[in-house]
């Protein structure tokens, strides 16, 4: 009874973040150039057409992303709306993929050099490729796979969340917030593929 009431709270905060990172990006409609993240960038980065673009994109289509994919892993939406089920996962592998592409591409203009510059690289690399591989698996009908790809996708979606949750306690931490982008551009999804390792071994998914 207690595992079942803890298993519903972690379910509920996880939704919670991640609608409420989801919706973040709508924040940038509304602030100037030197908001957020972009504070961190160069004035003459933030003038180039080609990386705001990127940009922009990466968030909208990531915050898409973030919003519909919790919803595939619920039980009950696939058994009795299948169709809807069908319709959000199209939404979110569409929303993944070109938030993924531009999140590489970002990559090379990382604030701090290569060692964070290749962990967002790795990143957006991992979510293309195991979303991919999630769309494909599915259209061969090879459920197993599709949900263990589905797991490992949706867990490189959320580290958009858990960045926002390491960035500012590792800048406390260390009093500078250089360093902790290095270390956040790869402590915000290397633990959430472990997770995401472990969940596909205790479902017994095959992804051979």
């Amino acid at each position: 009874m207690a595992q079942t009431a803890r298993n519903k709270v972690a379910w509920v905060v996880f939704i919670f973040l991640a609608i409420g990172i989801g919706l973040y990006p709508l924040a940038y409609l509304f602030a100037s150039d030197d908001f957020g993240v972009l504070l961190s960038k160069s004035p003459d980065l933030r003038g180039n057409a080609v990386w705001k673009m990127a940009f922009y994109g990466h968030i909208s289509f990531g915050g898409i992303a973030l919003l519909v994919g919790w919803s595939q892993f619920l039980k009950k939406l696939r058994a009795k709306r299948l169709q809807l089920h069908r319709n959000l996962g199209k939404i979110y592998v569409v929303s993944a993929l070109l938030s993924g592409l531009c999140g590489i591409y970002l990559g090379f203009f990382a604030t701090g050099g290569i060692v964070p510059a290749i962990g967002f690289i790795s990143l957006g690399i991992i979510w293309v490729f195991t979303t991919t591989r999630a769309y494909v698996a599915i259209k061969k009908k090879d459920l197993s796979l599709h949900q263990g790809m589905m797991i490992y996708s949706y867990a490189a979606c959320f580290a958009a969340v858990t960045l926002r949750i390491w960035l500012p306690l590792l800048t406390i931490v260390f009093g500078e917030f250089l360093l902790a982008y290095k270390i956040v551009a790869w402590l915000c999804w290397v633990p959430n593929m472990v997770f995401a390792m472990l969940w596909v071994r205790k479902k017994g998914l095959n992804l051979a």
